[in-house]
């Protein structure tokens, strides 16, 4: 199990990114969340095993191509009480 914070940088605004975030992470089994973030950028908090983690990234990548410019990330402590994965306002 691991926890991961990540920021998406590129066209990742108005384009159903968060939407599409969760949905997939839905189908995944991985809990979190994701939010637009006031510079442009949008920024999640995804937990669960390493390949469904790994596998949200290469569909987000797939379904956004070339407007996904820049994903940063690193690993967080992962929380016990994390039980779904749910857009932030």
């Amino acid at each position: 199990m691991e926890r991961c914070s990540f920021h998406f940088d590129g066209r990742v605004q108005g384009v159903g990114f968060r939407a599409t975030t969760q949905q997939i992470a839905r189908g995944l089994g991985l809990t979190g969340w994701v939010r637009n973030l006031s510079d442009g950028r949008v920024e999640a908090a995804v937990q669960g095993p390493t390949p469904e983690v790994e596998q949200l990234l290469a569909e987000l990548r797939d379904r956004f191509g070339d407007g996904l410019e820049q994903v940063v990330s690193r690993p967080v402590e992962p929380l016990a009480d994390d039980e779904s994965f749910r857009i932030r306002y």
